[in-house]
């Protein structure tokens, strides 16, 4: 806090106190008197209130879009309420925002991970949002029941949803038809995409890999993802709370993962991890891999940097027809952090990023599945089969909430994990140390 300067005020009493005594001989004083007792203008205009938005959108396809929807907002609430966006990069925003949180310096509203809204409730990191809400209870409605209750915490809602995702199979019909395989139709379950996979391999005369048909070493839809879908779409603990980590399925899930590992070899999958990046040089893109899972927004990638690619998305497999073609979800949040100094406002401004209008843009130009119902059910957006196979595909896609008691999950699942995939234990070894870890941690917390 700034030291009072005395002298400073007590100059600025006499001036002020000079200009009344000033006009007090000019006016007559029944006048200024009556003046001195004149109720306060309520229609004066009251200040702006400036408000900092934290993302990580900084990429060139995103930053403009969350920008214009900002430069709306702020058109909108001309002279009231002014939104100024604060970039960081992935990662560093919530470990600053947080910094700065505890600093009593917060941003006013913030995007952040959707499973772990409860989490930072418990951490008294974000704002209860029921007051807003009493006045606002429509806004609940936006929503999907399963992504509405991802931002609770006792009942009470600590953010908005922003975002939501789905894993789907993006393939290279081109490939399908080199292979002599139906470019229309990709493999319902595991084992039939084991076979199509092979078919789509390619080596050269040396018999090293140029082409891999599938391998879920790379990405998308990891192997944790895979043993999800293999239990019948159950996470990682279970509707209580409490560990559910060596099941058989899950077990049988990483069995099916290690198959393409003994078959192309740790060697090939690593060579191919190196070679590729992002963007044109994506794997999958560059015609190295012919089935990439990933999340509906890569088809941006396609559309910018695989001009005149032939590409089919299918849902994840299924173990055995009728089992579900389980998917992960994921997505965003946008919440105001505990501590910060505009609520009110800021209660405005993410009532407006999750309204019909900007999340109908967001979705359009960004790919997006975005959280508001309405929105994602667009006419024009459903009109485009990519779009539309991601939003039928939400209802086959689970988001998993992390509670307060089970907070470093995966920071003890994921060393087992890395095991398994690397042969130092097996499966049922792995999982059933993580069991007990994750059972042990959620105890001691209290779960």
């Amino acid at each position: 806090m700034k030291k009072v300067n005395k002298a400073a005020i007590a100059s600025l009493v006499l001036t002020l106190t000079t200009g009344v005594l000033l006009t007090g001989c000019g006016n007559n004083g029944d006048k200024n008197a009556a003046a001195s007792h004149a109720p306060e203008d309520n229609n004066a205009p009251k200040e702006k209130v400036v408000l900092d938005f934290w993302t990580f959108w900084g990429s060139e396809t995103r930053r403009p879009l969350i920008e214009k929807i900002i430069d709306d907002f702020n058109k909108a609430h001309e002279g009231k309420i002014e939104v100024k966006h604060s970039y960081y990069p992935y990662g560093d925003i919530w470990t600053k925002a947080l910094a700065q949180t505890a600093a009593g310096n917060p941003p006013d509203v913030i995007v952040n991970s959707i499973e772990e809204a409860g989490l930072r409730a418990a951490k008294k990191q974000n704002t209860n949002l029921a007051e807003f809400l009493a006045k606002d209870p429509d806004v609940k409605d936006r929503f999907r029941e399963d992504l509405w209750n991802t931002v609770l915490y006792k009942d009470d809602p600590y953010a908005l949803p922003f975002t939501t995702d789905t894993r789907m199979m993006f393939y290279n019909k081109t490939a399908f038809k080199e292979a002599g395989l139906d470019p229309d139709k990709f493999p319902a379950t595991w084992d039939e995409l084991e076979q199509v996979a092979m078919k789509l391999d390619k080596k050269d005369a040396k018999g090293k890999y140029t082409q891999i048909g599938y391998a879920p070493q790379f990405a998308g839809f990891d192997a944790k993802s895979i043993a999800v879908n293999f239990d019948g779409g159950n996470g990682w603990l279970d509707d209580n709370g409490k560990a559910n980590i060596s099941t058989p399925n899950k077990i049988e899930g990483f069995n099916y993962v290690q198959r393409y590992t003994d078959r192309l070899g740790q060697k090939t999958i690593d060579e191919f991890k190196a070679a590729f990046g992002s963007k044109e040089a994506n794997p999958f893109i560059a015609g190295k891999v012919a089935i990439w899972p990933d999340a509906v927004t890569f088809a941006t990638q396609i559309r910018d940097f695989g001009k005149g690619m032939d590409v089919g998305i299918a849902p994840i497999p299924e173990t055995k027809p009728g089992a579900g073609h389980w998917s992960a979800g994921g997505g965003f949040v946008v919440e105001i952090p505990a501590g910060a100094k505009h609520p009110a406002e800021s209660w405005e401004f993410i009532k407006y990023l999750t309204d019909t209008a900007a999340q109908t843009y967001w979705a359009k130009m960004n790919y997006d599945n975005v959280a508001n119902v309405q929105a994602s059910n667009d006419p024009e957006l459903i009109k485009d089969p990519i779009y539309k196979a991601s939003v039928d595909n939400l209802t086959n896609t689970r988001v998993y909430p992390r509670p307060a008691a089970a907070a470093d999950l995966f920071k003890m699942l994921d060393p087992q994990v890395d095991a398994i995939l690397q042969k130092k234990v097996t499966p049922q070894e792995g999982l059933d140390q993580a069991q007990k870890d994750i059972s042990d941690l959620i105890a001691q917390n209290g779960g």
